[in-house]
């Protein structure tokens, strides 16, 4: 199966092995998925808008997760204090990102992250490689 970015998915791979193997330990450049703490300046795909649904380490250690289409823009106002869910929680971190073409699949993922279940992908995936990588 194809994949933007030029990058190919081997269709024997399981869901969750799919997610470890290419979100989880890999990395995806090229704009779809970051680690580190670092964000695009503007990943425009074509002149396509991004939406970026991503993760921050909180001062009080725990997850803040959020989505917008200007990930630097919205990461300054973060750490100014202009953010009111973390404006007490500072200072902030970016854990990682996710980038989407489809506005409504990235406040589908923001809103699935913020679940129960979604929180344990979040740990699975995402949080316990980072903090390993530590």
């Amino acid at each position: 199966m194809r994949r933007p970015g030029n990058w190919t998915v081997s269709s024997n791979l399981t869901s969750s092995a799919f997610a470890r193997r290419s979100l989880g330990e890999v990395g995806i450049r090229q704009g779809l998925v970051g680690f580190g703490g670092q964000c695009p300046h503007e990943v425009r795909d074509n002149g396509v808008t991004m939406y970026y649904v991503y993760t921050l380490s909180c001062a009080d250690k725990k997850p803040y997760t959020g989505c917008t289409d200007n990930l630097k823009e919205r990461l300054e106002r973060h750490e100014k204090g202009h953010v009111p869910a973390t404006k007490n929680r500072r200072p902030v971190e970016l854990l990682t990102y996710t980038a989407f073409k489809n506005k409504y699949r990235a406040f589908g993922f923001e809103k699935y992250l913020k679940t129960g279940s979604g929180g344990a992908f979040l740990k699975r995936h995402f949080l316990s490689t980072i903090r390993s990588d530590s």
